[in-house]
């Protein structure tokens, strides 16, 4: 038997090949499964989320309106609350017409009021706005908006009595109001030629 010592040749690629595939097997990533969804409703993801504040915003800087509360009315008087105040009333105007007659004694007993009082006394205040009884050489004092509101509460009136006047008190309460309106419309025309100005006082009788 020979001492020499046997030498085996070892082909290093077939190991080489084998540690390359090893190592590309352990750096490839593993397989993502993907997962199942949820049947149950989405829980809110912990990161930022948009918050809408426009309507809040609009709604602080718009102006808030305060209804103002109706004034409440005094409760009305009973039938028989009325009727015993008009029987002191009567009496009591009663009273006031016996001391003038007793200072004054050709002054006769006064005429019950009417209504044609009502509209009469309504004339005498707006032709007075108007510059109407002003005393010769006077300027008249003309108060336009104070006889435009006289003109149109004889408006009211003849509506609100509308078929429930006799034929001389309708009468009598469409004529007024005829003859007022027409005065204010010629005053109101010649403040507007004169540049807002009153009308001058009328000329006197010589």
């Amino acid at each position: 038997m020979s001492d020499t010592p046997k030498f085996t040749v070892i082909d290093r690629r077939k190991f080489k090949a084998e540690e390359e595939q090893e190592g590309a097997q352990s750096s490839a990533p593993e397989p993502v499964t993907p997962a199942e969804p949820k049947t149950g409703p989405a829980e809110p993801s912990a990161g930022p989320r948009l918050v809408v504040t426009e309507s809040r915003h609009k709604a602080e800087h718009e102006p808030v309106v305060e209804e103002a509360p109706e004034p409440e009315l005094p409760p009305a008087p009973t039938a028989q609350e009325s009727q015993t105040q008009k029987i002191a009333y009567d009496a009591s105007a009663q009273r006031l017409e016996e001391l003038i007659r007793a200072q004054n004694p050709a002054v006769g007993p006064q005429p019950p009021v009417g209504f044609e009082h009502l509209v009469q006394q309504f004339y005498v205040s707006a032709m007075i706005q108007m510059g109407a009884g002003a005393q010769e050489g006077q300027r008249p004092r003309v108060d336009i908006l104070g006889a435009r509101t006289t003109i149109d509460l004889l408006g009211v009136l003849a509506e609100k009595t509308h078929g429930n006047l006799t034929e001389a008190e309708d009468r009598t309460l469409q004529t007024v109001l005829f003859e007022v309106r027409m005065a204010f419309m010629e005053l109101t025309s010649m403040i507007s030629l004169q540049g807002m100005q009153p009308p001058p006082p009328p000329p006197g009788k010589r």
